[in-house]
Parts: structure tokens; sequence; C-alpha cells
């Protein structure tokens, strides 16, 4: 399989049909048809059945999908760097971070940054931790920041703070009066936050809650506490999320929830790629931007 049935290939699958493939490909529908049949051909067996005309994965397709699709991503990663290569020249750094890092640290530590690098560019990558770890072992970034440890043989990880949850609420509700809120005054009460299959944190709560007789049942589940915030603003419910999410709430509340529960705030950075010129000023921003921020109370050492 050359490169260009590869790519004929992974667009036929991800698009359903010759004609779509032939248009994300921009080329004509003859040529993607070509380039099929001679790659059914070659293999010795066919790939897609035409059902309704569509095209239909064969097992066999299925089975080659998933390494050619990951060998293709390679390949632009590839093409990336060289490019970026280029770029080396006025600087560039790579980050991926989690929504709630996005929206309360990283810009106070980008401004920070970009005061001493004036020249460096910023490529900044908002996206699920799955896809930042995936990102960072095929050298998309060059560091990840997320709310918990990236697990991989090559990846080195510092935890910097630990993000301890709180629970958010209206100020006019009656638990703002609450110096901590506990799993039995959220008994009967619409409950915003991470559901039981969280990666981590939603076993966490649910231990919580279970270890003081108490049952977590989630009305409205979340995938990142950013969704949180405009929920319990518009009287939703009160919110069981990662401290981060009231950097700046502006018109909620938080307050401590215990049993503690907390989420690990990580820096994470693959070894086994070359580490940009541009990392450890970056970090000391990092660092920086947590030790000077106005409102540290939701985070701990």
């Amino acid at each position: 399989m050359n490169l260009r049935e590869l790519e004929v290939f992974r667009a036929i699958m991800r698009d359903g049909t010759i004609t779509a493939a032939a248009n994300s490909l921009g080329i004509s529908q003859p040529a993607v048809s070509k380039l099929l049949a001679h790659l059914e051909d070659r293999l010795g067996y066919v790939l897609f059945d035409r059902i309704s005309g569509r095209l239909a994965p064969t097992m066999e397709a299925q089975l080659l999908y998933a390494d050619a699709d990951r060998a293709f991503r390679q390949l632009e990663a590839l093409s990336s760097l060289a490019r970026n290569v280029g770029a080396a020249k006025i600087g560039l750094i790579r980050v991926g971070a989690s929504l709630p890092i996005a929206y309360s640290l990283l810009p106070d530590a980008l401004a920070i940054f970009r005061g001493n690098q004036k020249q460096v560019k910023i490529h900044l990558h908002t996206l699920p931790k799955r896809e930042i770890a995936e990102a960072l072992t095929l050298g998309d970034i060059d560091v990840a920041i997320t709310l918990s440890p990236i697990l991989a043989p090559s990846v080195r990880v510092e935890t910097l703070v630990n993000v301890p949850v709180v629970a958010v609420l209206p100020p006019e509700d009656d638990l703002a009066n609450r110096d901590v809120i506990q799993p039995r005054d959220l008994t009967g009460r619409t409950l915003i936050s991470y559901g039981s299959h969280a990666e981590q944190i939603g076993a966490a709560l649910d231990h919580a809650f279970t270890q003081t007789g108490c049952h977590r049942d989630v009305s409205i589940q979340i995938a990142s506490s950013i969704g949180a915030l405009p929920l319990v603003r518009r009287g939703l419910g009160i919110a069981l999320v990662d401290g981060l999410a009231v950097w700046q709430a502006g018109d909620v509340i938080a307050r401590p929830f215990e049993p503690r529960v907390s989420m690990q705030l990580c820096v994470s950075i693959d070894e086994s790629r070359p580490e940009s010129r541009f990392l450890s000023p970056f970090l000391a921003a990092l660092r920086q931007a947590l030790g000077t921020a106005k409102d540290l109370t939701v985070l701990a050492p």
C-alpha cells in the first residue's frame, strides 16, 4: 500500500462513498475508483462491498483501518514537523491543554511567557485528555497540561499542584452560607458533575459519597467543568467540579467539598522526542502564574 492508496483508502472509510472521498481529496471520482481497484487487486481481496450506493467496509478493511489511519496521521505529523523546523528561526512552542486549564491558568502563564519571549510563536491545542496524550506521543505538541497524569513509557510527568473538587452554586442558594459542602448536603439536590466512568475523578467522587453513607446521583453529566458554570448560573443545579472552573467565577461562588477529592494539574513531556528550547521558560511562566494567582484558595501543593 503506497501513500496515495493509503490516502484514498482512509478517505473512503471516513466518507463512505467514492463521490465524498473524491471531493475531500480534491480529485476525480474515476481516479478514486481506479486507485481503489488497484489496491484491492494488489492485496488480493475486496475492501468494500457495494450496498445501496454506499461502500460498506469488509472485515478486512476494518482490520486494516486503525493502523492505516494511525500511519497516515504519523505522516501528517512528520510533514508538520518539517514545516515547524523552518519556524525555529523565530521560535515555536506547541502546547496541548485541557479546557479547564485553558480557561484559567494558561492565559496568565502565556502572558508572562510572551512578556519575555515576544518572538516565539505559540500553537495552542485545546483538546480532551485522550487526544492530548496522542498528540504528545505523535510529536504534534511539545508539552501537555492536563488534570491527570499521561501514562506512557516515554512520557515524564510532573505534578504542579493538586486541584480539589469544589461545590459551585449560585450566591442565593441556601448552601452558600456553609463553610464546607458535604455529600449529605446535596441529598435531593440536582447535581451537575462528572460521570462515574470519568477517568479517576468519577470513581473518587463516588467513593467520597459512599463512605459517608450517601449515593452520588448525577442529574446532569458533564465532560468538562467549563460546561458546568453556565448551568449553575441558569439555576439548573449545584456542580461538583475541579476548582479551576472558578478561577474567575464571576456571578457564582465555590465552597470546599469534603471528604476532599482532588485532581492533579500535571505537565507531561515526551522524552523520546527533542525538547523545545522554549520549554524551560514556558514552564517557569506556568509556575509563576500559579504562584501569583489572585485566588489560590481552591489549590493546594
